[in-house]
């Protein structure tokens, strides 16, 4: 199987919550390509939905370091942090997000 494959095969079973098999695929992924954004994400957010906040952070900071222009990733991370209490670390998080999505929107209209 491909890291697609297991992303996939993640994603079906957060759909069917079962998110242990899920939270299982997506490392399975990111064995093979560490850097897999989109299992990165998809990880960070099981790891939040089943209040594994600390984990969730440290998926969030890591998909940062993989997509630094990911304003998603940003939002995420800073939910993450919202949901932990870390409410000055939120809203820097935040800031970059919103800045980037500043950027595309005026990348869009030139």
């Amino acid at each position: 199987m491909t890291k697609e494959d297991h992303y996939i095969q993640g994603m079906e079973a957060y759909a069917d919550d079962r998110v242990d098999e899920a939270i299982e695929s997506y490392n399975t992924a990111l064995a093979e390509d560490p850097d897999y954004a989109d299992a990165l994400h998809a990880l960070g957010m099981a790891y939040a939905n089943t209040d594994r906040l600390d984990e969730a952070i440290e998926v969030g900071k890591r998909l940062i370091e993989v997509s630094p222009d990911d304003e998603l990733a940003y939002t995420s991370l800073s939910i993450f942090y919202q949901r932990k209490g870390m409410i000055e670390e939120a809203e820097a998080v935040g800031a970059r997000a919103r800045t980037l999505g500043w950027k595309r929107q005026l990348a869009e209209n030139k």
